[in-house]
């Protein structure tokens, strides 16, 4: 990969390997999110989030999460496993609705630059990370250990801080 390619590319020009080389790793998109509208009737994913809707992240992490390196432990089989778990591409960045403020796709995507923490600036190392709490390491409780019907009872906002 060249060095510093995400400023001298568009997420459109970048190689598959250049474009997962982006992911930050910090694993909030393995957060259960909820949209909180008026429509009672409304269940299963969606694509888009309407106006007055309002999203919100819980602490509550996949099954699939090792909350300790917060990566995938099937990342390769990951949309088998978990069909609701939506596998970012170029063509469908643009409707990621979801991704926190922090994610690097989500911070190029809208002109930003990568935060200093992010691993590409330190040698390819989370350490930075995690010390900045970017990540959801120490922070998260499995959806398995949890009732999804008292899913408000773990509502966080952490994952939307930004820094840098």
């Amino acid at each position: 990969m060249t060095e510093r390619y995400w400023e001298t590319k568009s997420l459109s020009e970048m190689t598959d390997a250049e474009w997962e080389g982006l992911c930050d790793g910090c694993a909030k998109c393995c957060l259960n999110k909820f949209i909180e509208d008026d429509n009672e009737d409304a269940v299963g994913p969606t694509d888009s989030i309407a106006p007055g809707e309002t999203i919100h992240y819980t602490n509550i992490a996949c099954s699939l999460l090792n909350t300790k390196t917060c990566g995938c432990t099937r990342y390769e089989q990951r949309t088998r496993w978990v069909p609701d778990c939506v596998k970012l591409t170029k063509e469908n960045l643009k409707d990621i609705f979801f991704m926190p403020p922090s994610c690097s796709y989500r911070r190029l995507h809208e002109g930003r630059n990568l935060p200093s923490w992010h691993p590409l600036l330190n040698n390819g190392k989370k350490a930075k990370m995690h010390q900045a709490g970017m990540s959801v390491r120490g922070k998260t409780v499995f959806e398995t250990e949890t009732t999804l019907a008292h899913f408000e009872d773990y509502i966080v906002r952490w994952p939307l801080k930004d820094i840098d």
